[in-house]
């Protein structure tokens, strides 16, 4: 995205390929985009010729106008995105991984869990240590898709992994759980 300079107007191309321009204040642009929303269509049409020139395509909405009016506003005060992003998105390549796409284990909070960290946990006494690998983790020799798959080889019973490992912790006891679990504290 382009910068912006100290100065009190900032030039830069607008989206339309027009000549540079002087921007409006950052004050001044904010309360006009801000006003947008409640103008009707004929005053939304007027801003638009007023500040962008040329007509509005007759196919747009008044809600769909109103955000334009506004995207191109500040794009032309502030500098539109990126020349490479633009074409990018042009030519339809979509700049975030796919949904389902292969991604690096990581913890329910996010943190990414790195090719070779050891995880373990101590359970009956022994303790299980977990490697995470490229496309899954490793535990006694086997290759497993989650964490929660091994937990529940360790116990034999169904584990969240991230929880079972101590990456997450639990939901809190209740209440009432915490009243009468003080209650059999005391003596």
């Amino acid at each position: 995205m382009a910068k912006r300079g100290n100065a009190r107007h900032v030039t830069s191309t607008s989206v339309g390929g027009q000549a540079d321009r002087p921007a409006a204040h950052d004050g001044e642009l904010g309360r006009l985009v801000s006003s947008l929303p409640d103008l009707d269509r004929s005053r939304l049409l007027l801003q638009w010729r007023n500040h962008l020139g040329g007509s509005v395509p007759a196919h747009l909405p008044t809600w769909l106008l109103m955000r334009v009016l506004a995207y191109r506003l500040q794009a032309e005060a502030f500098g539109d995105l990126d020349p490479t992003l633009l074409r990018r998105l042009k030519d339809g390549e979509d700049p975030r991984p796919a949904p389902f796409a292969n991604r690096s284990p990581a913890t329910h909070a996010g943190a990414e869990l790195r090719p070779g960290a050891m995880l373990a946990r101590e359970w009956r006494g022994r303790l299980e240590r977990v490697t995470v690998l490229n496309d899954g983790f490793a535990w006694n020799g086997a290759t497993y898709g989650s964490l929660s798959m091994i937990a529940k080889a360790i116990t034999g019973t169904s584990w969240n992994g991230h929880r079972f490992f101590g990456l997450r912790v639990g939901r809190q006891p209740s209440l009432i759980c915490r009243a009468t679990l003080a209650d059999e504290a005391t003596p």
